[in-house]
C-alpha cells in the first residue's frame, strides 16, 4: 500500500498561498487540528490538511470570519448538503451579502468611470458648453437622479 505524502510546513505554505504564522496561528485558534510531528518535532501535513487551509483561504477571501468557518470546516468534502440545511442557508446568506457587496462596488467603479469620462470632456468650459442639452447617462441618472430629472 502506497504512504499518504506528507508536506513541511514550509511547502504547505507554498501550495496554499497562506504564511507559515498564519498556519501556526490556525492550529493556535484550533481552526486547523494540531499537525502531526516527526520525531525532530516538525510539523507534518497531508493533503487533506492542504485541502483545509485552502477553504479558509477561500472563505477568507469572501470576507468571513474565522470563527463563523468553523462549522464549514468540521464537515466532510464528500458529505450530502442536504444533510447540513442550516450550513446551506448560512452560505446562501452569506452569498447575498457578498451579491450585495459587489452591486455596491460596481457602483463605485461606474462612478469612478463617469467621472474619468467627464474628466476628458472639461477642456471647453464656457457658459455655453455647459448650456448645451447633451443627454445625461444612465450612470449618472442611477448617482444623481433628481438633478437628471431636473435637467430634462
Amino acid at each position: 500500500m502506497k504512504e499518504e505524502p506528507s508536506f513541511t510546513i514550509k511547502q504547505t505554505a507554498e501550495q496554499t498561498g497562506i504564511t507559515e504564522d498564519t498556519i501556526r496561528y490556525y492550529e493556535k485558534i484550533a481552526l486547523l487540528p494540531r499537525a502531526e510531528r516527526k520525531d525532530n518535532g516538525h510539523r507534518i501535513y497531508r493533503r487533506e490538511d492542504i485541502t483545509t487551509i485552502q477553504l479558509i483561504a477561500c472563505l477568507k477571501k469572501t470576507g468571513m470570519p474565522l470563527e463563523e468557518m468553523r462549522p464549514f470546516l468540521t464537515v466532510s468534502a464528500d458529505a450530502d448538503p442536504a444533510e447540513y440545511p442550516e450550513l446551506v442557508e448560512r452560505l446562501r446568506s452569506h452569498r447575498e451579502h457578498i451579491v450585495g457587496q459587489i452591486a455596491s462596488l460596481q457602483q463605485v467603479v461606474d462612478f469612478i468611470d463617469m467621472k474619468l469620462e467627464e474628466g476628458r470632456y472639461r477642456q471647453v468650459c464656457s457658459d455655453e458648453a455647459q448650456e448645451s442639452s447633451q443627454p445625461i447617462s444612465p450612470v449618472e441618472m442611477r448617482y444623481f437622479p433628481l438633478s437628471a430629472k431636473a435637467s430634462k
